[in-house]
């Protein structure tokens, strides 16, 4: 049995947290079957395994690990999933959800031999900080380009968009946001994500308003406003059955031939560094630690993340991950279980539910994550920056989270030349066995980049 500590937070507390990381974390709901559905596959039917993914995943992740964690199919694993296993590598969607299942079989092996833990373990501790701080620097990019603050540029790649009405409405609820948690306002985040709905609401409904595409449409770089105004807020119903038509629709025969295999490592390695590396950032941001000054619970919980990816397989959906924007209910206090007890049972309504989600616009919860990211920067100030053979590593993970847009590279980056660096200051009691594997692994992902 495990031992619960006390955390100083109440079962109100714990609640409102849920709700706030699923509010953060809900549009997986639409994202994943729109996503998914390129290969061919029923967007009903992926919605349906992308919920059950979710509540399965979740709940095991609250009454097991007792962790106040979301688990949910990954955003860029389905991607992978799409547009490089099925339409790239034409294998297809039945073959690829057999990848997924074989890939959280190896997890699950993985976990019950104790050897995630060891490649957890050899993640040096300064490397551990700037992961925290890129996911921080990560969520934070998600939340301002949701927004719109940040656009696409040909010139820059990025800048800020114009002040349209949503990116003001954004920013409305951005400092409303901030004031309530600077004035220690209990359930401030969620009390944010709800004002800024409803500033969303009036978009393009009560008083004529246009919506700003995000791509430029002229050589300088301005952004323009489509020809016909449209509501930021679309509601299309309230009602929608489930479709179970992909359950147990995977090919677990020919994902298993040699041509599958690029696919199952790709899996297998991404998702691999993509919850271990959630799990490290949120548990440092949060210091969700045990007295080994490990995440806590951390074979339970990474025990559920083997789970989620076998039973996405089963159900008809990409890999299920840990969320980093678990970090909102946490932030809101969330500390032990009953926060992913609470939001996996909001997950459950949508069954039926699933267009009531439009009410609830990406700009409702973007200040929610900018806020949050900044957040999880705090433990950057233990890392040594005067240390330049720790720094450089530490830094590279930071910012090549945010900057290629993957927890995996960056941590990938922050492994070898942390590894390069410390070899060649001769520093070699400082680079493990087990180090040397994850360097291995991570120059065979590599290899699969080159073209």
């Amino acid at each position: 049995m495990l031992q619960q500590p006390n955390y100083q937070t109440t079962r109100s507390t714990e609640i409102l947290a849920g709700i706030s990381s699923f509010l953060a974390t809900s549009y997986i709901i639409v994202v994943n079957p729109a996503i998914l559905s390129q290969t061919g596959m029923p967007f009903s039917g992926v919605l349906t395994a992308t919920i059950l993914v979710s509540f399965f995943s979740t709940l095991m992740m609250g009454l097991y690990a007792r962790n106040p964690v979301l688990v949910a199919p990954g955003m860029g694993l389905n991607a992978f999933f799409t547009f490089t296993a099925v339409i790239a590598l034409k294998i297809h969607w039945e073959q690829a959800l057999g990848a997924v299942f074989w890939s959280g079989i190896f997890f699950l092996l993985l976990t019950l031999l104790n050897v995630r833990v060891l490649i957890l373990r050899a993640i040096p501790r300064p490397l551990r900080y700037a992961i925290a701080g890129g996911i921080g620097l990560f969520i934070s990019l998600i939340g301002l380009i949701n927004a719109g603050f940040i656009v696409h540029r040909p010139a820059t790649l990025i800048g800020i968009g114009p002040l349209s009405p949503a990116v003001l409405t954004f920013l409305a609820g951005l400092f409303f946001t901030a004031l309530l948690l600077a004035r220690r306002v209990k359930g401030a985040i969620l009390y944010g994500i709800v004002f800024t709905t409803l500033l969303a609401w009036p978009l393009g409904r009560w008083w004529g308003v246009e919506h700003w595409s995000l791509s430029p449409v002229n050589p300088a770089g301005a952004v323009a406003p489509l020809a016909t105004a449209a509501p930021l807020v679309k509601v299309s119903g309230w009602w929608s059955p489930p479709d179970f038509s992909l359950l147990f629709r995977l090919d677990l025969v020919h994902s298993l031939r040699w041509s599958a295999f690029p696919v199952i490592f790709a899996f297998i390695f991404t998702d691999l560094f993509d919850s271990l590396s959630t799990l490290v950032g949120l548990a440092e941001a949060a210091q969700l630690l045990d007295e080994n000054s490990e995440p806590r619970n951390v074979r339970r919980a990474l025990f559920t993340d083997a789970v989620a990816t076998t039973i996405a397989g089963l159900l008809g959906s990409s890999p299920g991950t840990a969320y980093i924007e678990s970090a909102v209910g946490i932030e809101a206090g969330g500390r032990r279980g009953l926060t992913a007890v609470t939001a996996a049972f909001l997950f459950l309504p949508f069954l039926f539910l699933s267009p009531l989600l439009s009410a609830i616009p990406a700009i409702a919860t973007a200040p929610a994550l900018v806020l949050v990211g900044s957040f999880m920067l705090r433990p950057l100030s233990r890392i040594q920056w005067q240390q330049t053979d720790e720094a450089i590593p530490a830094f590279l993970a930071l910012v090549l989270i945010p900057f290629t847009y993957s927890i995996t590279q960056g941590i990938i980056w922050g492994f070898l030349s942390w590894t390069l660096i410390k070899a060649g200051t001769g520093k070699y009691k400082e680079i493990t066995s087990p180090l040397l594997v994850i360097d291995a692994l991570a120059l065979l992902s590599l290899s699969l980049l080159i073209e």
